[in-house]
């Protein structure tokens, strides 16, 4: 099977198990479970539970113990999301070739579905301890989740990166942001895949920056195709970081300088993975085509 193959059979595998975890639609709250499943169910590339699964592939493989937490990740990074559209953030009202949350359900219900998506993950998490036959591995997953996803981690880089929008940003700055913003999530996913199937504390570090390097890529090629993609193309507006007045690897380095810094980082993210000991064709291919990616 070829490598799009495979990822198409991986994104529908994934997709087909977020319904199992997706609330009911019923009660007197019906509106914000139809409001959570509409943001997990806008599609996307589902990076995250995909990079999870292939990262616990690279040690004693994926099993069902997992799933609760690939969810959990995609619970988080769609929350994430919604938030980032609302009008105090990024202001946009197309995500994935779709209205906003906020656009289709009301500025009030896009913030209490990113709260109820950010709470959500955790109780599947809380439930995947309790019910976890390694607990303590399950545990250690549910701390790094916690800790990447907070404000020493996505929730810090966002800060930052609201603060410092409308004004000229060091590439020190930059990097921070897209650390924390980015990396930390992708970072999350390595590490819990990694974690979940019995890796060392030596082998979690080693995965730990091999992420944070795919991390800074495709997040540096998401700034490459903001002012080289179309909206419909991309799925969502383009030229939004102009719009917003942020500062981006394009505007410190140009197109051409922003594209060698994502050959960097993905060739730094190949080598380490390179020392893992066991050979992932699929996952090597997948880091490779962020590079080429056109959304």
């Amino acid at each position: 099977m070829d490598f799009k193959a495979q990822l198409q059979q991986k994104t529908e595998y994934v997709n087909k198990m977020l319904k199992e975890f997706c609330p009911a639609v019923e009660g007197y709250q019906i509106e914000i479970f139809e409001a959570m499943n509409y943001s997990i169910e806008a599609g996307g590339k589902r990076l995250r539970p995909i990079f999870m699964m292939e990262a616990a592939g690279l040690f004693n493989g994926f099993d069902d113990s997992l799933k609760p937490f690939m969810a959990a990740m995609e619970m988080i990074h769609t929350y994430s999301l919604v938030h980032d559209d609302l009008p105090a953030m990024d202001n946009d009202d197309y995500r994935r070739g779709k209205l906003t949350t906020h656009k289709k359900f009301g500025h009030a219900m896009g913030i209490l579905a990113g709260d109820s998506l950010l709470n959500y993950a955790f109780e599947t998490c809380a439930d995947a301890v309790v019910m976890a036959a390694d607990k303590e591995a399950a545990a250690r997953a549910l701390q790094v989740l916690a800790k990447k996803a907070g404000a020493y981690g996505m929730i810090g880089g966002q800060v930052v990166d609201v603060n410092l929008s409308g004004k000229a940003s060091t590439k020190e700055q930059l990097d921070f942001i897209y650390e924390k913003k980015t990396s930390a999530l992708i970072e999350a996913s390595f590490m819990i895949g990694a974690i979940m199937a019995g890796a060392s504390d030596e082998e979690v570090k080693k995965i730990e920056r091999a992420a944070y390097a795919i991390g800074m890529a495709f997040q540096i090629q998401d700034d490459i195709l903001d002012v080289t993609s179309t909206a419909e193309v991309l799925g969502k507006p383009v030229f939004s970081d102009e719009k917003n007045d942020k500062t981006t690897y394009v505007t410190l380095f140009g197109i051409d300088g922003a594209t060698e810094y994502v050959k960097k980082y993905t060739e730094e993210a190949m080598d380490i993975l390179k020392t893992i000991g066991k050979e992932n064709a699929f996952l090597n291919e997948l880091v490779i085509s962020l590079i080429n990616r056109k959304k």
